[in-house]
């Protein structure tokens, strides 16, 4: 072990702080505010950088390689996710979380000072790779630090903190991208990175950092889960470039991306998840049936706005807006203790509500159904949401070992990211099939510029709402012990 490493006492698990209060008492209060204000600094790039993306793709001349720099940060943040379990089971999650947030804002000035399209998309790629890094550590720290009665609070902060990103991000990146330059947008965030790293790291080294067992000898990272993570963002690289291009050669870069997946899947999600096991792997499952299901729908809702009903860009993209204060609602009901009985209820409700929300939206292909109707959906579908993402994360915890809270928490993140791109490429692909045009990393255009013919949503719209309903099913299977009849 290096002269580097944190000391820490001689004890079998880190001990968490003294229960005095709730996450903002006065024993948690400055680890949660620091790891909170990390969540915030990535929520904030994300709904800022997206708002920015099309002038970036213009100035830099690069408009071909659009969507690889949305596909870049997903790709090396997959590999990242892996690394981090790995690195902070064995020696903490203080290290992964400090590179994790170093990497993530020299991503940023690299993306920021990029003279061209592919440096660009290389600095997307180093920022994927550090935000991997942290949100795994930040699990593990939740993890170690907190009392079990204290997580579903967090995990309800964290949701929390996406809602002002979500709201202020995008306008506050297009009056900076209108009157400074887009490259301020990226530029400007590094400056954030000095509050986690002044706040949170200190916390983190008091409560949470170093081996879960001090004894034990230190060992190597797992040579074969490492190869398994390139694998995974090797093969979903190739996935996403075949779903950009609909052509007949674009059939092998998709057959080389599953044949890389299917083995990493099966290496790095607990056995059984896709049989849908009791317990962790039904848990596993949820996060990305959830996720993807969600997540490729609501790619599509401004897009059906706009070229359905003729909102203006800005109003297609605030339909969503309420979404984000519904989902801080449902992670906030999930947080209560009186709830704690009946999460797995909750969980499958929150599913219904998801499911119900996909199906809806489409209803305003219909003239006469008001336009507002996808918003208020998804208003609702948020609400879900929040009950479900939020319960996954607490469930996850509480069935990991503390040697195994990196790992496990890194399947869940991989569910999730993974879910997200083969459902967004599956409904990319039968939108593009049914006359929508070419689909790239949630930005859909219309091949003539002409609109979308409306089945090629109701052919997205519903199969989510399917799945959405399978997660219902799969929520009925997390309590690892079935009910006795």
């Amino acid at each position: 072990m290096s002269a580097l490493e944190p000391r820490v006492p001689q004890r079998s698990v880190p001990v968490p702080l003294q229960p005095q209060g709730g996450i903002l008492g006065s024993a948690y209060r400055t680890l949660s505010i620091g790891v909170i204000s990390v969540i915030f600094l990535i929520a904030f790039e994300a709904t800022a950088v997206g708002t920015a993306m099309p002038v970036v793709a213009r100035e830099l001349e690069g408009v071909g390689l659009y969507a690889f720099a949305f596909s870049a940060y997903f790709t090396t943040s997959l590999f990242g996710m892996v690394l981090s379990g790995q690195w902070a089971d064995r020696q903490g999650p203080l290290r992964p979380l400090t590179v994790g947030i170093g990497a993530f804002a020299a991503g940023l000035v690299f993306a920021g000072t990029a003279g061209d399209m592919w440096v660009f998309v290389l600095g997307r790629a180093v920022q994927g790779f550090g935000g991997g890094l942290v949100i795994v550590a930040l699990y593990v720290v939740v993890s170690r630090a907190y009392e079990e009665r204290l997580r579903p609070a967090i995990m309800a902060a964290f949701a929390a903190s996406w809602v002002v990103p979500s709201i202020v991000g995008p306008l506050a990146s297009g009056s900076v991208t209108e009157h400074l330059g887009w490259r301020w947008v990226f530029l400007g965030i590094p400056v954030l990175v000095v509050v986690p790293l002044v706040v949170a790291l200190p916390a983190i080294r008091r409560t949470a950092s170093g081996p879960v067992d001090p004894d034990a000898p230190p060992t190597a990272l797992d040579g074969r889960r490492i190869r398994l993570a390139f694998g995974i963002s090797v093969g979903v690289g190739l996935l996403q470039y075949a779903a950009q291009d609909l052509r007949w050669l674009s059939l092998l870069p998709a057959v080389a991306g599953a044949a890389l997946l299917v083995p990493a899947v099966r290496g790095l999600l607990p056995r059984g998840t896709y049989l849908a096991r009791r317990g962790l792997p039904s848990v596993v499952l949820l996060r990305g049936v959830a996720a993807g299901s969600f997540i490729a729908a609501e790619s599509f809702v401004p897009l059906m706005l706009v070229t359905q009903r003729g909102l203006s860009p800005t109003l297609a993209g605030f339909s969503l807006a309420a979404g984000g204060v519904t989902w801080a609602g449902g992670s906030w009901l999930q947080s209560k203790g009186w709830m704690a009985p009946y999460r797995e209820r909750l969980m499958v409700a929150g599913m219904v509500l998801v499911a119900f929300a996909i199906a809806t939206a489409p209803a305003v292909l219909i003239e006469s159904v008001p336009v507002w109707t996808p918003a208020a959906a998804w208003a609702v579908g948020c609400l879900g949401m929040g009950l479900v993402i939020g319960s996954t994360s607490v469930l996850l915890l509480k069935l990991s070992a503390p040697q195994e809270a990196g790992a496990n928490s890194a399947a869940l993140q991989i569910s999730d990211a993974l879910a997200n791109v083969v459902l967004l490429a599956a409904g990319g692909a039968a939108f593009a099939a049914l006359g929508g045009g070419a689909v790239g990393a949630a930005h859909t255009v219309a091949a003539d510029g002409a609109a979308p013919h409306p089945a090629a949503f109701v052919v997205v719209f519903l199969p989510m709402a399917c799945v959405a309903l399978v997660g219902a099913w799969v929520a009925t299977r997390l309590d690892p012990v079935p009910d006795s009849a």
